[in-house]
């Protein structure tokens, strides 16, 4: 029998997110999750192992049950990693050799928010391909029911996280001797997600000296959960009264970083994946690869350094495999998610943190510093109901009125400057309801005047 999908549920390479009690129910993860279990049986052609992980929201037990329940139903044996950031999770496939896995989480969405993100065999978020396919056990596919003698196992994984960490410092050019040597202070901020089992034990590991709010993986948001700078107030008084080195925040999974810099200031979140990449191309020299939506100043680092420098649509597992394609040594998307292949194709705040440091630690200079000299963008967001206005019309009006050097259709509409320093995208966001717009210039009269024209052009009438 077909599946109605809710009117208001977002469904993309995402996952599938909505509003806890209206359109995310228990009955829609179970549906969801019996479908994913489906799915694995037939590419498994046979028990497939499926690792099932959450994040802190309160939402989480329930929404895990309901997987859980679904998955089993199915014929799933479900490695049950708990509590653990995203990435953990995804590191948790490839080592048990699973094949997928689901993490309830809803990321940076507001605490009412919960989600179900679906992974492959690789440990990669499932693709456009895949999720379609996926679908069908929804739409037009019955789903294979096991018998009450096939009903799946659950196993619990308790060493995820450590595995993680292990993993981290594994990192080739990372100098752990020396970090424990140098000892940075680090002021920390985890959100009350699930950043707060990893991240804390990882920096002691580096023998940081760590002073944290918000460590409390109760899933009790104190601040809005996307790690931008004006959510950050709290762990910038904490840099400036500690005399911290650095400042890092994550988002309730932990699979984005943001940074505070000495002087107690947030650096924008796309100055991690710029610092990040600066350190990874002083030793391993190749592409790098990012999103549309990300700031300049990460194709800069890639210029100063002369690697090849491409851009993919936004959502993590276009730049996964756009990394793939092209053999990127890092990547990431500038909301604050790095990907390191040297760790796994995921955006990862402990991979994050750990390069930062490391770039600290080479280049002896505050993270202040380092950010100063890079050249400067400003960069503005804007966002406005999706029914805001006829999108696709609205692409055609503005690459006709702003005579862009460089048009892609790829990801909504992506118009470029190389010369300026300057460009401008809009797309329908996968993860919220609304229409993203943002635009980087090198001053902020210009990025305010391309997002004051898009929004224009949306919202005129037609006749």
């Amino acid at each position: 029998m077909a599946f109605d999908i809710p009117a208001d549920l977002m469904v993309s390479v995402s996952g599938v997110r909505g509003r806890v009690g209206e359109a995310l129910t228990p009955e829609i993860v179970t549906r969801f999750a019996a479908a994913f279990g489906a799915f694995m049986h037939e590419r498994a052609g046979g028990q497939p192992r499926v690792v099932l992980a959450r994040d802190s929201r309160t939402s989480g037990p329930m929404f895990a049950r309901a997987a859980t329940a679904a998955l089993q139903s199915v014929g799933c044996e479900i490695i049950d990693a708990g509590l653990v950031p995203t990435p953990t999770a995804l590191l948790a496939i490839e080592h048990h050799q699973a094949d997928g896995g689901i993490v309830v989480t809803a990321s940076h969405n507001p605490v009412e928010w919960n989600a179900l993100k679906f992974a492959s065999h690789s440990g990669m978020f499932l693709d456009a391909e895949e999720g379609t396919r996926m679908r069908a056990y929804l739409a037009d596919r019955p789903i294979p029911r096991a018998a009450w003698n096939e009903l799946g196992d659950i196993v619990p994984d308790p060493d995820a996280v450590q595995r993680h960490i292990e993993a981290v410092t594994r990192i080739p050019y990372l100098d752990v001797v020396g970090l424990r040597r140098r000892r940075f202070k680090v002021a920390l901020d985890c959100i009350r997600g699930a950043g707060a089992v990893l991240l804390p034990p990882l920096l002691e590991t580096l023998g940081c000296e760590v002073v944290a709010i918000n460590v409390e993986p109760d899933g009790r948001f104190h601040r809005p959960p996307e790690p931008v700078a004006e959510n950050l107030r709290d762990l910038e008084r904490l840099v400036c009264e500690s005399g911290a080195d650095v400042g890092f925040a994550t988002d309730p999974d932990a699979d984005r970083l943001s940074i505070v810099g000495n002087g107690g200031h947030a650096i924008g979140e796309d100055f991690t994946l710029a610092l990040a990449t600066q350190l990874v191309l002083r030793h391993a020299p190749g592409p790098v690869v990012t999103n549309f939506s990300t700031s300049r100043v990460v194709e800069d680092v890639a210029a100063e350094a002369g690697v090849p420098f491409v851009r993919a649509p936004v959502g993590e597992i276009n730049v996964a495999r756009a990394m793939q394609e092209v053999g990127a040594t890092i990547g990431g998307e500038g909301n604050g998610g790095v990907i390191l292949p040297a760790v796994h194709l995921t955006r990862d705040a402990a991979v994050g943190a750990a390069l930062v440091l490391q770039l600290l630690l080479e280049t002896g200079q505050p993270i202040d510093e380092l950010v100063a000299r890079q050249r400067p963008y400003t960069i503005v967001k804007d966002k406005l109901p999706r029914d805001a206005g006829p999108i696709e019309a609205t692409y055609q009006v503005l690459e006709q009125e702003l005579n862009a050097s460089v048009v892609d259709r790829r990801d909504g509409l992506w118009l470029a400057w190389p010369e300026k320093g300057t460009w401008l995208h809009l797309r329908p966001s996968g993860t919220e309801p609304i229409l993203r717009i943002i635009a980087e210039a090198p001053s902020q009269a210009e990025a305010l005047r391309l997002v004051q024209l898009t929004r224009e052009a949306l919202l005129r009438p037609r006749g």
